[in-house]
């Protein structure tokens, strides 16, 4: 777990941080999570540096052995909770995957805005933010992930990302360390 650096044009992806995702049972406590995520979003805002919240309100239809399909949301489910607050220049995605990249023109709006590295947070660490991570490293950014800023609704799928793909695919430590990275970047 280290965070090498944090480029001069860093995105914060916040993912599915929501009413109906964050009342779920989860892994670790939401109001944990919650804090440390408005802490990385009031250092980026104070910086001007890009920020991305995505909300989720539907899924693929294809079939899957738990035989689960994404439930209809309704508006209350799907709205941001509070805690993250908005800023007029934030970046808002409603995405009907698991990735924040799959049709919602992510890819295209970070490359305007010259971003090379993101740091993508929320929930579910296995799910919505590993898929958004996996695309991310895909399209060549830099990923950093705040292993403290995300969590899951099963604790050992969220161990095993941690510890198994994030390696692979990402730069990982804790929101000190992104907000100590973000200070020397600036």
């Amino acid at each position: 777990m280290s965070i090498t650096a944090v480029d001069p044009k860093t995105a914060l992806i916040v993912v599915d941080l929501q009413k109906g995702i964050v009342g779920l049972p989860l892994a670790h406590p939401a109001a944990d999570v919650l804090d440390r995520n408005a802490e990385l979003l009031q250092a980026f805002r104070r910086r001007g540096l890009p920020v991305v919240l995505v909300n989720v309100a539907g899924g693929p239809a294809g079939r899957n052995d738990l035989g689960a399909s994404f439930p209809a949301p309704t508006k209350e489910w799907t709205e941001l909770v509070s805690e993250l607050g908005t800023d007029e220049n934030d970046h808002l995605i409603t995405k009907h995957s698991r990735s924040a990249f799959t049709n919602t023109g992510l890819n295209e709006w970070l490359r305007r805005h010259g971003v090379t590295q993101v740091v993508v947070t929320g929930i579910a660490t296995s799910s919505g933010v590993e898929s958004t991570v996996r695309d991310a490293h895909e399209r060549n950014l830099h990923v950093t992930v705040p292993v403290d800023a995300v969590t899951d609704t099963d604790g050992a799928a969220h161990d095993h990302t941690i510890a198994k793909i994030y390696p692979r695919i990402a730069e990982t430590g804790t929101t000190k360390d992104v907000l100590a990275a973000l200070t020397v970047a600036r």
